[in-house]
């Protein structure tokens, strides 16, 4: 079983920034943003019955709205005192004020002002790559057009939807009986859970009624698992900083990045995942300049998703927000960016031999800059380095293998490759 609390010893002059992180998790704790923006189950089931028969009305959506007064009254007070100097005052601030945007955020549910907070802690579809000439928008055009462009090409594949709720529920609950041991993770089935998966530190929920495949089984396994359950305990661990076990919003590009980056290093992503992925930022867009819930929903559905997948993927845009237009939940924009900025982390680490960073990056729930200016408080001691580690993490050799390619592969210019091959003939 994973370590309580009560056997952590906090090094000694650290006192006060365990004393202030102890602080933030108790303000925050009353922070729920996925529950506060989610729709009713009932509700979901309801409209895509209407919707399949081609009933296309706004859906009518109630939010109970939070008073998070005193909580950013709090989260304003940590900012202050943790102020910066030094990298974990820097953490603790910035995780601080990622919070209290987020209370704002949900202060707002239901009306426009949730569109402004959520961009600012999620980004924006045009927000341009790091490293490139590119937007997260090129990103997103481009592995539609790929995914349609092989779509014919693939239709023969093997993917068939036959695996149960119930018994996905049993298989993944013996996996991770024998990964992290017995009963640290309950698997659970969930009728009211809008995603097809959701995770904690100790709880994975899938949507009951649902059909996966054997893709979706090894997404859930290594996304929601190995990357977002493993993150959370190996947080658990950590003496001053406990509050490396909870997702701040600060943390989410990374965190689903990572999971992303996952899926795509133990083999578990295929194409489709991709074009969904992508989807849903082009959704993102257009409803952030003016398609309403109904538009929205059948862009998705012309895609060839199904009524139902349609429904919850636009669903997923509109959550917290009006549905006429204009307005946007901006979580889904940060899969794709995420996705990129890890894996250019990892190849940039990679490069420079520095293996060491990316065993970082699973002892809590961090962003790719908190692994390079927490790395002395790793070397020293400060900070746990990770418990477990996912499978494909483990095998360094491996891993490294294929990053090797992909940064030797990238010196390989296309344009001159279809150049020679026209001038040859081949």
């Amino acid at each position: 079983m994973v370590s309580t609390s009560a056997e952590k010893v906090i090094p000694a002059g650290l006192e006060v920034y365990a004393a202030l992180d102890k602080r933030l998790l108790a303000a925050v704790k009353g922070i729920n943003i996925l529950p506060t923006v989610s729709w009713p189950a009932s509700l979901e089931d309801r409209m895509i019955e209407d919707y399949g028969k081609g009933h296309y009305a706004l859906p009518e959506v109630s939010y109970k709205k939070p008073d998070l007064s005193e909580v950013r009254k709090e989260l304003v007070a940590i900012e202050k005192e943790a102020g910066d100097g030094d990298p974990f005052r820097e953490y603790l601030r910035r995780t601080a004020e990622s919070w209290r945007i987020a209370a704002e955020m949900l202060e707002a549910v239901g009306t426009e002002g949730v569109t402004a907070p959520s961009i600012q802690l999620y980004g924006r579809p045009g927000d341009a790559i790091a490293g490139s000439h590119y937007s997260n928008l090129d990103a997103a055009r481009y592995f539609v057009e790929l995914s349609d462009e092989l779509g014919a090409d693939m239709a023969d594949d093997d993917i068939v939807t036959n695996i149960s709720s119930e018994l996905l529920r049993k298989d993944l609950a013996n996996v991770l009986d024998d990964f992290f041991g017995q009963g640290v993770i309950a698997v659970e089935v969930d009728n009211d859970l809008t995603a097809k998966a959701a995770a904690g530190a100790t709880r994975i929920r899938l949507r009951g009624g649902t059909r996966f495949s054997q893709y979706d089984r090894h997404q859930l396994l290594n996304h929601e698992a190995y990357v977002h359950s493993l993150t959370a305990l190996n947080g658990r661990e950590q003496p001053v900083l406990a509050s490396l076990a909870r997702t701040s919003p600060r943390v989410t590009a990374t965190q689903e990045g990572l999971a992303v980056f996952a899926e795509l290093m133990s083999g578990a992503i295929d194409i489709a995942r991709l074009k969904r992925i992508s989807l849903r930022i082009l959704a993102l867009d257009m409803a952030l300049n003016g398609a309403d819930f109904v538009e929205v929903y059948r862009y998705f559905n012309r895609c060839g998703q199904s009524v139902a997948d349609s429904f919850h993927s636009a669903q997923r845009v509109f959550r917290g927000v009006p549905l006429c237009g204009g307005s946007a939940f901006a979580k889904d924009n940060v899969y794709l960016s995420g996705l990129i900025d890890v894996h250019t982390f990892f190849r940039w680490a990679l490069k420079e031999r520095r293996m060491d960073l990316l065993r970082y990056l699973f002892a809590g729930k961090l962003t790719l800059g908190d692994v390079m200016s927490l790395e002395p408080y790793f070397q020293s001691g400060a900070l746990a380095a990770p418990r477990w580690l996912p499978p494909w993490m483990q095998h360094v050799h491996g891993l490294a293998g294929k990053l090797a390619f992909s940064l030797f592969i990238n010196r390989v210019r296309m344009s001159k490759v279809e150049a020679e091959a026209l001038s040859t003939g081949i």
